[in-house]
């Protein structure tokens, strides 16, 4: 969520407690209400399903690999134990795979240690001057800005789903948010993870990002950066690293997606199914929460209040801290042609992107977007809506993989 300037100039202070009580008392996450587009989602699935390759798992082939997924490897010239050693530092364009069916994610021991977390950039996306000004007459008004505040401490008892998405790109090791989702089909031991779908696939002009990774409650009790200097992995990551062994997202952002959000910004999210570095509980029974997703995509106008969370990296955040935002959603449309996406007052920087937007119904927190792009002021974020191009690809992803 890095931008490029847009044309007004930053403004401080509105509506930052907006009703925020009555919210704060209705979940252990403090999480809020959530808004969205008046506009309908595109009703075609669109959705990019992906299977991994697992190295060190069972499997139905060669080397542990899924049936059938060697065999593409290897049209592709890939050999397993050369990825780990080191090949996967290829970003060669004929090496950089991009379809969804050619996911490929093997888990490599030991490689998200704490100094490569914390070393970590931010995954960012731009949103243009001409962008945020496509089709004014479903924008509303740029929000003013609301001060991010910094999440109650320790995570696991406040903010339990939350938690940091690690990949690499070619431009090195990067970092989003991300949260623990409820799997429809497999009530209490879901592993799935939402996120955006720029933190997992470049888009148009790339193609899947390599060892995906999600920790969750990271840095559980907000420690500073003096007194991690020489944190363990548990300090750092008190449920362990949970890899990405299928990921999803949808085909309008892997084909639409770019630097700027693009034709994809509005279809910008993602599906992980992870499993753990070492252990064999459910991410939901070894965090011991998860929460279900909210494919109603109601209209801004019909919600009072929304919330975001995430871990923003980029200054004045140091990617450390878990950090939210409340404020009353409205609109944001960069084109006619695309779904409106929800916008709210936030000062949350980089690092932020992927991170659940929140709101709660009939007394029960549910994810309803998460965050995507915002301008270089860092103002405000928008998230795509989550309507039925959205359920498709969680419903594939939860019968296809949910039980695996």
């Amino acid at each position: 969520m890095r931008s490029t300037p847009v044309s007004a100039a930053p403004r401080r202070g509105r509506r930052t407690a907006l009703a925020a009580a009555g919210l704060v008392a209705a979940l252990t996450l403090t999480a809020t209400a959530c808004g969205g587009s008046e506009d309908e989602a595109d009703t075609k699935p669109g959705g990019g399903t992906s299977q991994a390759a697992d190295a060190d798992g069972a499997g139905g082939g060669e080397g542990g690999l899924a049936a059938g997924l060697a065999d593409r490897l290897k049209e592709h010239g890939i050999d397993v134990d050369k990825w780990k050693d080191g090949g996967w530092k290829n970003w060669d364009e004929d090496k950089w795979l991009s379809e969804a069916k050619d996911f490929v994610n093997p888990v490599i021991e030991g490689l998200w240690q704490p100094d490569r977390m914390k070393s970590a950039k931010e995954a960012d996306k731009t949103v243009t001057t001409k962008d945020a000004a496509a089709d004014q007459g479903a924008t509303d008004p740029e929000p003013a800005p609301v001060e991010a505040v910094a999440e109650k401490k320790p995570y696991h008892e406040n903010a339990a789903p939350v938690g940091k998405v690690f990949f690499d790109s070619p431009e090195g090791s990067m970092v989003c948010s991300g949260t623990v989702i409820k799997d429809v089909n497999h009530p209490g031991k879901s592993n799935l993870v939402w996120t955006a779908g720029h933190c997992v696939h470049a888009g148009g002009s790339g193609g899947w990002y390599r060892n995906i990774a999600f920790v969750p409650s990271y840095n559980d009790y907000g420690k500073s950066e003096a007194e991690l200097a020489n944190a363990t992995a548990t300090e750092m990551a008190p449920y362990g690293t949970w890899w990405a062994d299928w990921a999803s997202t949808s085909n309008q952002w892997i084909q639409g997606g770019s630097e700027s959000g693009g034709d994809g910004a509005a279809y910008d999210y993602s599906v992980l199914h992870v499993k753990p570095e070492q252990g064999s509980k459910s991410l939901e029974e070894t965090v011991g929460a998860a929460l279900e997703v909210d494919f109603s995509a109601p209209s801004a106008t019909e919600v009072s209040s929304m919330g975001a969370w995430g871990y923003p990296a980029a200054a004045p955040y140091n990617g450390l801290e878990m950090f939210k935002c409340v404020d009353r959603p409205g609109r944001l449309s960069l084109s006619p042609s695309l779904p409106t996406m929800y916008r709210i007052g936030c000062t949350m920087t980089g690092g932020s992107s992927g991170g659940g937007w929140f709101r709660v119904v009939d007394g029960e927190t549910k994810l309803v977007s998460n965050t995507s792009i915002g301008p270089l002021e860092n103002t405000w974020l928008a998230g795509p809506q989550l309507g039925r191009a959205a359920e498709a690809l969680y419903q594939d992803m939860s019968k296809t993989y949910g039980g695996q």
